[in-house]
């Protein structure tokens, strides 16, 4: 979402500051600042844009302190101008944030309920506001620090410094990565170790929940407890490419864990925290209003992103929904909606035989309107309307982060759909956003059953065949399942819809053919729990991925069980990717594959 980079020293930090968010320009462009602990108190320099620009203020107006945190910004809540850049500043405190605040109206509206003056747009100021007034109260920085955690609800990564406390900086991470660097009489924290390269490449990867305190010559690291703790110390790689990978062994298992992050990123340039309302922009909008029907057209993980959301469009917006294959969509002559959109689904947003079938669309006058990770692409370029869904680069080829960027974004646009439709409730449209905002938070927490997914993947290791299954939003689910183990771990698998089981399939059920069963609790879930008892009594091994209420009625028919946080409609179906990836990465390392640069895949198919 954001980069953050921060340094704790004995010489100027403000041109090295530069240059660590030069190399975190990456995740955001749309504004950058500085703040330093000077002489005379907070000094802050932010400019609009890219990090250029701000790095021409400073020549004009130099910093000259050593203790600084600095902040480039990709603009999720509030409008990318000087007022909304970071870093914020309250009284005696400035602060760089990136993630969300899911509870920052509460926090705003207690605040202002005392006197607080607000002065950005922004979610991330509520946390500067917060810590001040508690050292106002009379709280010492760590206490007041440590309180204002507590309060926090969502996913975030922080640097602080104060004024008067020259050399003192804190961190903290929940949700969104952080990484704490040792130097020489100098400490410092990065959103990635590519940041603190030019510093040291000596780092700490700081763990869930871990927040720091920090001055030029000690650390003092405690858990979410307040517990002091040690973490492992690790040289980081010479090479950028590698230390973008940081301390995970694959680019995939990377992305995987960055997804609380790329949904955040993806899911916030569409959301008014204040209203608790959705926009998805003019045009995209309005090409839903009278709409017959809607197509969505796409490869590969892409296209099962746009399969789930065929389940959303239709049953929250009421509107006809049409998925195909871009393959099959541009030979076969469609039938276009006659007043409704075409939506175009990819990362690379270079797709060749996707790009093929927006160029048709457009040919015979239909909207179109592309859902892609990269703006400049040659689809974002040549639709209509582009809603872009901000996961950032994407190193491994089996898409990850991608896919639950693109699920997130189509999960705004049918809840707008359904409003501009009329079928969405002010009260419901609330809710759905509070669910949204929660997401990143709720997939931090999927992740936390990483070593169990790793010692379930061991028992397919031997399989020569998986069958997943899923009914309703959850059969796309299955089929991206499948998909996601046979790209990494070469083991053939199948995604089916589990009422069909009976239909042909059931006859390949052999004793101890593990059976993957994607089932939160829903309306059909005991139609899906039959469906595993069929497999069960053929001799089937059922892993079984579900929520609280799923998982308790389901009992003992299943030989593992993977826990889901609590969610909705819209939500369960992306968490439910998390340990669907973790289960197919983990069963190839256990095999020993190319983990990210599986045989005979490219990360983006340009040619036919």
């Amino acid at each position: 979402m954001c980069g953050i980079v921060a340094i704790s020293g004995k010489e100027p930090v403000a041109g090295r500051l530069i240059d660590g968010l030069k190399r975190l320009e990456y995740r955001g462009y749309d504004s950058a600042g500085i703040a330093v602990t000077a002489a005379g108190g907070l000094d802050r320099r932010r400019a609009p844009g890219k990090i250029v620009n701000l790095e021409s203020l400073l020549r004009e107006q130099p910093m000259n302190a050593t203790t600084g945190i600095a902040h480039t910004r990709w603009a999720t809540h509030g409008k990318p101008n000087e007022s909304n850049a970071h870093p914020h500043m309250a009284g005696g405190v400035a602060i760089v944030h990136n993630g969300i605040i899911e509870n920052f109206r509460e926090l705003r509206d207690s605040l202002q309920a005392v006197g607080r003056t607000f002065q950005s747009e922004t979610d991330s100021e509520v946390i500067a506001q917060l810590l001040d007034q508690k050292i106002s109260e009379g709280a010492d920085p760590v206490d007041a620090f440590e309180a204002t955690l507590a309060e926090l609800e969502g996913a975030f990564a922080l640097a602080v410094i104060f004024d008067g406390q020259e050399g003192l900086m804190m961190g903290a991470r929940r949700g969104s990565p952080l990484v704490l660097g040792y130097g020489d009489g100098e400490m410092y924290l990065g959103s990635d170790a590519i940041a603190l390269a030019p510093f040291t490449r000596d780092v700490t990867y700081l763990e869930e929940g871990d927040w720091c305190v920090l001055t030029p010559d000690s650390f003092d690291i405690r858990n979410a407890r307040g517990e002091r703790v040690n973490r492992k110390r690790v040289a980081s790689a010479v090479n950028d490419a590698l230390i973008e990978r940081g301390e995970y062994d694959h680019f995939m298992l990377k992305e995987i864990h960055e997804q609380p992050e790329s949904i955040a990123r993806s899911i916030m340039p569409y959301v008014d925290q204040v209203a608790g309302t959705l926009d998805i922009g003019t045009v995209a909008t309005a090409s839903f209003t009278a709409a017959d029907r809607a197509v969505a057209i796409a490869c590969g993980t892409a296209y099962y992103a746009a399969f789930t959301a065929k389940y959303w469009f239709e049953q929250a917006a009421r509107l006809s929904f049409e998925t195909d294959i871009a393959s099959e969509f541009r030979y076969r002559q469609p039938v276009l909606p006659q007043s409704g959109p075409a939506l175009f689904v990819s990362q690379s947003g270079e797709t060749a035989d996707t790009l093929a079938a927006l160029r048709y669309c457009r040919q015979n006058g239909t909207t179109a309107v592309a859902i892609v990770n990269v703006p400049e692409s040659s689809i974002a370029r040549e639709a209509g309307a582009v809603v872009p869904t901000h996961a950032g680069p994407e190193i491994g080829v089996a898409s990850t982060k991608a896919f639950t960027a693109q699920l997130s974004v189509l999960a705004v646009m049918a809840l707008a759909a359904a409003r501009a439709r009329g079928h969405l409730l002010p009260g419901d449209e609330v809710k759905a956003v509070k669910n949204l905002l929660a997401l990143p938070r709720k997939v931090t927490e999927a992740l936390e059953s990483q070593e169990q997914i790793a010692e379930i993947a061991k028992t397919l290791t031997q399989a020569n065949d998986v069958l997943f299954l899923g009914r309703g939003r959850y059969y796309p689910l299955a089929l991206e399942g499948a998909l996601k183990l046979k790209e990494v771990s070469y083991i053939h698998a199948e995604g089916y819809a589990a009422g069909e089981l009976k239909h042909g399939p059931i006859a390949l059920i052999e004793k101890d053919l593990p059976v993957v069963v994607v089932a939160p609790k829903d309306e059909l879930f005991e139609k899906t729990i039959s469906n595993v008892e069929e497999v069960r009594a053929r001799g089937a091994k059922v892993i079984l991925i579900s929520d609280d209420a799923g998982i308790a009625m389901a009992g003992n028919r299943a030989d593992h069980v993977i826990r889901l946080p609590d969610g909705d409609n819209f939500t369960l179906p992306i968490l439910a990717a998390i340990p669907l990836q973790l289960l197919a990465y983990h069963v190839a390392v256990a095999k020993g594959t190319d983990v990210d640069q599986p045989r005979n895949l490219a990360k983006s198919v340009t040619v036919e």
